[in-house]
């Protein structure tokens, strides 16, 4: 079953409930992936990751302005845009991700990071935010 259906029939199942909150965000997500399905980006976890980040910047863009209602609203809807994506990698996960990488590429100190983020972030495949993989991958080059 893909993202889509998924979505789907979770978005029935919230208006039988009359969860509005929940429908609004499940319309959106729907609308975002049926729209990346229109243009040919077939990449269902891409538009989840891209959705959820855009929730959890306009989260962090609320509270600086002191909007904790809505800044509350878009975490929610990031939490419910978060349980369609894969498992995060915990850090020992990414940790021998990262040590794999390097080691296939042979990089050997910080400015080699570009050799090493392209086959981390491959293997990662999105369990794992890239801001992360690189602060492993810096820590790895760094003590190596």
């Amino acid at each position: 079953m893909s993202v889509i259906d998924t979505v789907k029939s979770d978005l029935t199942t919230a208006m039988k409930a009359g969860e509005k909150e929940r429908v609004g965000t499940l319309r959106m997500l729907l609308s975002e992936l049926q729209k990346a399905a229109k243009e040919g980006s077939g990449d269902e976890l891409a538009v989840l990751r891209r959705e959820r980040k855009r929730r959890a910047e306009a989260e962090q863009a609320f509270r600086g302005g002191g909007r904790e209602d809505l800044a509350e609203g878009e975490a929610r809807e990031a939490l419910l845009i978060s349980a369609y994506l894969p498992a995060e990698l915990d850090d020992e996960q990414l940790r021998d991700i990262v040590a794999r990488a390097v080691s296939q590429s042979g990089a050997s100190s910080p400015r080699e990071l570009g050799k090493v983020m392209p086959i981390a972030i491959a293997e990662v495949a999105g369990r794992a935010d890239g801001k992360r993989v690189s602060a492993q991958v810096r820590e790895a080059l760094g003590a190596a």
